[in-house]
């Protein structure tokens, strides 16, 4: 595995994506409670960079607090004073809702605050499908990226909201450039077992899409991690699958499992990231206060090229 601190290839994928971005206009984006040096300095930079207008929405004082601790000018964007967090996202969900913004942007609030608004009946921004997450994880020494989902939305996911998790997953894939991704509904095992209910969960999904419930998309599971990414890993167990081996989405049980995967990618992996929730009227950009600005700006990134069906190259520039 290349060293990040060394490898002249680091970032590489993070580059190509800013640079796909190039060609877009930027995108408003409704930014709710950007009321920490991290959170507004990410809207500004994201800015800076020609992916999104933002508008800020939070109580004046604060944003413009972070501002001055972020060591950012935010006198070019417009500024919608509420009065706490709550008011915060109720106001930038509607800004979605009304057409004045094209994507939704987390800031220094929790994100259950967010998402019931989003979730609102009558105001949110609830479509039929059921809303998700997913990561998209450029991993060193891996030649292309992988998506993971979905590990920061739906907490114990039920087999039909994991079939609209598969097919979030798999309509971003497309718009990142697979035209046919491999799908590993994981697992602890490879075989059904009916004391396991993530095995049956996972055989029910490649069914429904033998029966085009979930379309788009080659799906094998239960897999283990090691045999969706792993070929000679795959080969030991016997398992001949066109997606064993070779996963480009890896779809977890459960929140808990998905984002411990993600985290550790991440921070033991040193893999560079996005996330974005899909399901939605628009993309929203939903990170968390522990990541990277780099994180942060990708995830911008994937919403904007979301935003504009821009499709990006299948291979990753690390290969």
């Amino acid at each position: 595995m290349p060293d990040p601190a060394t490898d002249s290839d680091a970032h590489a994928w993070y580059k190509a994506l800013l640079e796909r971005c190039k060609a877009l206009a930027p995108v408003v984006t409704a930014v709710a409670h950007p009321c920490d040096a991290t959170a507004i300095g990410a809207a500004v930079e994201a800015a800076d960079l020609g992916l999104i207008e933002p508008i800020l929405v939070g109580p004046e004082a604060k944003v413009r607090q972070a501002a001055s601790d972020a060591k950012v000018d935010i006198a070019r964007f417009q500024l919608i004073d509420v009065p706490h967090s709550h008011a915060a996202a109720a106001e930038a969900v509607k800004l979605v809702y009304c057409g004045k913004a094209q994507l939704l942007m987390k800031g220094s609030l929790h994100t259950d605050e967010l998402m019931h608004e989003v979730v609102a009946t009558g105001t949110g921004l609830k479509t039929e499908r059921r809303i998700s997450h997913v990561y998209l994880m450029d991993v060193p020494g891996r030649a292309t990226p992988l998506l993971v989902t979905d590990a920061a939305v739906n907490i114990a996911p039920d087999l039909l909201d994991k079939r609209d998790i598969v097919q979030n997953a798999i309509d971003l894939a497309h718009v990142m450039g697979f035209p046919l991704p491999k799908v590993a509904i994981l697992s602890a095992v490879e075989t059904v077992n009916p004391q396991l209910q993530s095995t049956i969960d996972a055989a029910a999904l490649c069914k429904m899409a033998d029966r085009r419930q979930i379309v788009g998309g080659i799906l094998d599971g239960p897999l283990a991690f090691d045999n969706a990414i792993d070929e000679g890993a795959a080969k030991e167990k016997g398992i001949v699958s066109p997606v064993a081996g070779h996963a480009d989405i890896l779809v977890v049980p459960d929140l808990v499992s998905g984002n411990i995967l993600a985290k550790q990618m991440i921070f033991m992996g040193h893999a560079d990231a996005a996330g974005v929730v899909l399901g939605a009227r628009v993309p929203i950009i939903l990170t968390s206060r522990a990541d990277a600005q780099r994180t942060r700006i990708a995830s911008c990134a994937v919403a904007v090229l979301m935003s504009g069906q821009t499709v990006l190259a299948v291979k990753s520039p690390l290969a």
